[in-house]
């Protein structure tokens, strides 16, 4: 099936993509730390019969250059875009820092009505990057509703300043850190999930080197479960940070330690596909 790209408007950056033929869902693609529109991800679905808008969510203009206070309600934006569309159910695929992004707009924004978290986070963090101020430090939160910043897990200084530079960057260790060295605000930062009334489904690989999203995914999953809800988790042992869903070929980073193997992430990325299949109602 094909489909027809442009750009967005109306405030929203990124880009839509209109398959020639549609069902009835809608989805948001969020991509990571590394800023990218993933438009190939978002063709993946508009191949479905999905409209899909791959969006724009931090360095794009008058956007903050990182991942610094950026407010939930862009993504509540592109919400607005798929109803006046006239989408009648609204997924968000979301990766890393874009699934953190994701549970937590699902948790607040009740038209959520699918949450794909991929390599999620269970809580909100600092600052990854500048904000509009461009400063990096003092460390603030990633997100912001309503102009008030969300409670966030900082990094210790100590352990932030010893990370071996060196590309590719293991930032695992500093992650797992920083959860034992500030257990009051991993409990305020929590991600309270369990608000939202979306199907979630947590794809995790075991051998994740950029931070521990299977003690995420398990916490996500505790969380859900306490409220009488639940979630459907899709977990590899050898994959790692990065999943590639079925034609994907998205290389590894140079710059950060992702863990896993090639043949890993792609099979986590078949069964991952098989459950966002069901969900939106296509075929795989």
């Amino acid at each position: 099936m094909g489909f027809t790209e442009e750009n967005l408007e109306r405030g929203l950056q990124g880009a839509l993509l209109r398959p020639e033929w549609r069902g009835g869902a809608g989805v948001v693609v969020l991509g990571g730390s590394s800023g990218r529109v993933d438009v190939v991800r978002a063709g993946l679905f508009a191949e479905c019969g999905v409209l899909a808008i791959a969006l724009r969510w931090f360095g794009g203009e008058g956007q903050s250059p990182g991942i610094c206070e950026i407010p939930i309600e862009i993504f509540s934006q592109a919400i607005d875009r798929l109803c006046e569309e006239g989408c009648d159910r609204i997924g968000f695929v979301g990766t890393s820092k874009g699934a953190e992004a994701a549970l937590l707009v699902a948790s607040y924004d009740l038209r959520v009505d699918i949450v794909i978290a991929i390599s999620p986070s269970s809580v909100v963090w600092a600052n990854v990057g500048p904000g509009k101020d461009g400063f990096e430090w003092p460390l603030r939160s990633s997100f912001t509703r309503g102009g008030t910043p969300f409670p966030f897990v900082p990094h210790p200084a100590e352990a932030l300043l010893s990370v071996n530079r060196v590309p590719p960057v293991r930032y695992l260790e500093l992650f797992q850190e920083s959860l034992r060295a500030f257990p009051g605000q991993v409990s305020r930062a929590s991600i309270p999930i369990e608000l939202s009334r979306a199907e979630v489904v947590l794809v995790v690989g075991g051998d994740d080197a950029l931070w521990p999203s299977a003690i995420f995914a398990e916490a996500l999953s505790a969380r859900l479960k306490a409220s009488g809800k639940a979630a459907s988790l899709v977990l590899r042992p050898g994959a790692g940070h990065r999943v590639l869903l079925p034609g994907e070929t998205t290389p590894k980073s140079i710059l950060n330690a992702h863990g896993g193997t090639d043949e890993d992430d792609r099979e986590l990325g078949k069964a991952a596909w098989l459950e966002i299949a069901r969900l939106f109602h296509f075929e795989n």
